[in-house]
């Protein structure tokens, strides 16, 4: 059995759902959200903190400070609590109410960022808002999760490998792409494997990160209003992008059958339907990164009355993925 001493010391790396008896298509979930943070932003947050201690960079008097818009403040909540540093997180109003909660509870501060930049989006004015904290004192420490090396290098070294093992078949790998540090992770080492894999960009609509319109997008977790300094294209085989509507619906589907999962997971489970529902029925050996779990969605994804304010009537039906795919 296993037995730890601290949280970022457990983390489930090989739990798969096989999605073809609820969704009608042939694939596997990989789960990263069972752990003591709940999403798979865990292994990326060990490895800019270890990264930063080795550097010399973080100190028993640092405070560590990042952007973001949940899942990644909760693990550094965690790993700040365990190791004895102070954590401030800059989020914005769209962050779930579980989570802000949850990092207050591990003792983590909170800004809340309420106005978009012009440009930049929320995105931006977070990062302006950590800049400006960093300036105005030389304590905070920023691990930069956008332009960290350190984001991918955790998923290069644990995430892809562990996919390549448990499926030496593998033909497609969809990846959600928010910092693009999963994505860019996963992506280099399936390009260095002896074999082909075909690795497919899940993206929102309204981000901007592979070039699309900026819109809006009231889910937290994929998409961006900047596009990441950590993406390389050329790594990138194909791109899907997915209305939050169909997050919706594909989260809503997966619940239905007993598995709660959250906004990021909804996103490139219904990308990967819509690209697969596209393959003339050749029987690919497919696999789709779960990011997180549903608990903090209960309020937004999971709320009628939220879904039917923004997205309307139609989001809350139970159309088939395999179909709305097609449609699409």
């Amino acid at each position: 059995m296993p037995v730890i001493s601290t949280p970022e010391a457990f983390n489930e790396n090989d739990l798969y759902v096989d999605l073809e008896g609820i969704l009608g298509q042939p694939l596997f979930l990989k789960c990263e959200g069972f752990n003591f943070a709940g999403s798979i932003k865990i292994k990326a947050a060990a490895e800019m903190i270890e990264a930063a201690e080795r550097d010399g960079l973080l100190t028993p008097g640092s405070v560590l400070v990042e952007s973001s818009s949940g899942n990644l403040g909760v693990a550094l909540s965690i790993i700040a609590a365990s190791k004895g540093y102070r954590f401030l997180c800059v989020t914005d109003s769209r962050c779930n109410l579980a989570t802000r909660l949850m990092m207050e509870a591990l003792g983590s501060q909170i800004h809340v960022i309420t106005e978009p930049d012009p440009v930049g989006g929320f995105l931006g004015a977070r990062i302006d808002h950590v800049r400006a904290l960093c300036a105005s004192d030389d304590r905070y420490v920023w691990l930069n999760q956008y332009d960290n090396p350190c984001n991918g290098m955790a998923h290069y070294r644990s995430t892809a490998p562990a996919i390549a093992r448990q499926f030496p078949d593998l033909d497609v790998l969809f990846v959600g792409a928010g910092t693009t540090g999963t994505l860019m992770g996963c992506a280099r080492y399936f390009r260095e494997w002896h074999r082909p894999v075909r690795v497919v960009a899940v993206d929102s609509v309204g981000s901007v990160t592979f070039g699309g319109a900026p819109g809006r997008r009231m889910i937290p977790g994929l998409g961006t209003s900047k596009r990441p300094p950590l993406l390389d294209e050329s790594y990138v085989d194909d791109v899907v992008h997915v209305a939050e509507a169909d997050t919706v619906r594909a989260c809503r589907r997966l619940a239905g059958r007993g598995f709660l999962f959250g906004g990021s997971t909804g996103t490139v489970v219904s990308g990967a339907m819509d690209w697969l529902a596209r393959q003339d029925g050749r029987k690919l050996t497919a696999v789709a990164i779960a990011p997180d779990l549903g608990e903090r969605y209960l309020e937004t994804v999971y709320q009628n009355n939220w879904v039917q304010d923004l997205y309307g009537e139609d989001a809350l039906s139970p159309q088939p993925l395999a179909t709305a795919a097609q449609a699409a």
